[in-house]
């Protein structure tokens, strides 16, 4: 048993080892280092939003010790997402591991590098589910939880598998007293369009909505049950400017059913940012077809 043991534990360790050569400290918040991860040989490292608290006098702490001057690329705060460049080139990427080859009671590794060593602490994923949406409204492509302790600076570290592959992003940005991780397909996702344009861009009408139960009759017409009613509407807005008004029901868009909150912003993509969207409403107990032109969420 002790050999074992013994095995288990020195080939943990050189898994750290291995890993902390993709792992970077990253100085974006007065007094509270974080942790990034080396998403190109040239520089670029994503970390997380929530600890790049400034865009300006950024640091970098490479594996071998040295600080460099880095700036903010782009950043997602919807989805707690960041991505810096360091001047800095021939650093040492990582392998990433699908989602979809992990499972719950899989031992994992969260590290960081909060000082100028890796730190790591051991646990278990601890639930799998399908797509879900962070409170701001991202789509992350599978919740992935875990039991690991997240330390002080772990944010923006991997996640690693038994096997060496980093599974996802550490956050506690995202749900309180939750150990969350950002799968390896969102990021892979969300990096290139803020590489490509700093930002996420997002469809927006300008309301306030809430789900409202439909009434009876028309729940049987559309084979839904709720609708989002509007709660307020903004002046000059892209849904005021097609006509929609306070106490309008939406019920679909572009075809899509529309019964939550969650759907209107699956809807609402940056694809469809000025199109014309065909609007079903439930205006005075009766639908009513619209055209709405989608805007850009500020």
């Amino acid at each position: 048993m002790g050999t074992v043991l013994s095995e288990l534990s020195a080939a943990m360790a050189a898994l750290v080892e291995l890993a902390g050569e993709s792992i970077v400290r990253v100085e974006g918040r007065r007094g509270r280092p974080a942790s990034g991860i080396v998403w190109s040989a040239g520089g670029e490292i994503v970390t997380a939003n929530h600890v790049v608290s400034r865009e300006e006098g950024l640091v970098v702490g490479l594996p071998g010790g040295d600080k460099i001057e880095a700036r903010l690329l782009g950043r997602d705060p919807a989805a707690d997402i960041a991505v810096l460049r360091a001047s800095a080139t021939g650093l040492k990427t990582p392998a990433w591991l699908p989602v979809e080859e992990a499972r719950v009671g899989h031992l994992v590794l969260a590290l960081g590098r909060p000082g100028r060593t890796v730190q790591a602490t051991l646990g278990v994923i601890s639930a799998l589910g399908g797509e879900w949406r962070t409170p701001e409204g991202s789509l992350v492509e599978r919740y992935l939880q875990t039991d690991v302790v997240m330390y002080p600076g772990f944010s923006g570290g991997p996640l690693l598998g038994a096997d060496g592959r980093v599974i996802g992003l550490n956050t506690s940005g995202l749900a309180r007293g939750v150990s969350l991780s950002l799968p390896a397909a969102t990021l892979q996702r969300v990096v290139p369009m803020l590489l490509a344009h700093g930002h996420i861009r997002r469809g927006y009408l300008g309301i306030g909505a809430q789900p409202v139960r439909l009434p009876e009759d028309i729940a049987g017409q559309l084979g839904q049950e709720t609708g989002v009613l509007l709660m307020s509407v903004e002046p000059g807005g892209p849904a005021a400017s097609a006509g929609l008004t306070l106490g309008d029901t939406l019920v679909g868009l572009e075809g899509a059913p529309i019964r939550h909150m969650d759907d209107l912003m699956a809807a609402l993509g940056g694809d469809r940012i000025g199109q014309p969207l065909a609007a079903r409403v439930l205006r005075g107990g009766k639908l009513q077809e619209m055209r709405v032109t989608a805007g850009e969420r500020p």
